[in-house]
């Protein structure tokens, strides 16, 4: 008997173009569930009865509801252990892995979040993530040895921060110093994240 598909819930020209380019990496079948983000159908209330922030990514598997990128992208890729995009357990990079992806959402995204909006953020003591600097050049520092955030091993990871840090320097939130423009550029030239992005741009016309 075949497993269930995954359910995908996905708007173009956001932030679960991450998940649609894994999806891409991992070459498996969903089932697409679009959402229009200026139509504001990220509000109707019976995705809000699945997701009650109303926010995509999100992904739906034999009866559980993942949301928050970072914990979807985890959700496939080890649902797929096959397809070799994450590190198994026991495996020396399973805790660099999980270290990386957890940063991106409780130290980057807040401390992006307070950089463009021109807050400081709170003392260290409380900060979830120290300052805005410190955050970047953790990035810097772990991109710099390429070629992937891993170093040879590209993964679930490479997905995450490519498809963040190429929107981040298109808006000019983060500085395209050269290993993260080398990086961006590297993770951007994969076929799975070109047709990606040619789906995404599919999808959205579909919408206007």
């Amino acid at each position: 008997m075949n497993p269930p598909k995954v359910t995908f819930f996905h708007a173009p020209q956001s932030r679960s173009r991450g998940t649609l380019a894994l999806f891409e990496e991992l070459g498996v079948d969903y089932d697409l569930h679009l959402l229009d983000l200026k139509a504001g159908t990220q509000r109707d209330p019976d995705y809000l009865a699945l997701n009650p922030l109303g926010k995509v990514p999100a992904i739906r598997h034999a009866g559980a509801m993942v949301t928050e990128q970072p914990a979807v992208m985890m959700y496939l890729a080890d649902l797929y252990p096959e397809k070799g995009l994450a590190p198994a357990i026991g495996d020396p990079l399973r805790g660099p892995y999980l270290r990386w992806m957890v940063f991106y959402g409780s130290c980057f995204e807040p401390a992006l979040v307070d950089h463009s909006m021109q807050r400081d953020p709170a003392p260290h003591a409380t900060s979830p993530y120290g300052t805005w600097q410190e955050v970047l050049d953790a990035i810097v520092d772990q991109l710099t040895p390429g070629p992937w955030l891993l170093g040879e091993r590209f993964t679930a990871a490479d997905v995450l921060w490519g498809t963040a840090l190429h929107w981040t320097t298109m808006f000019k939130l983060v500085p395209e110093l050269p290993p993260v423009r080398a990086y961006i550029d590297r993770v951007r030239a994969r076929p799975a994240m070109q047709r990606a992005e040619a789906k995404d741009a599919a999808f959205l016309a579909s919408q206007s």
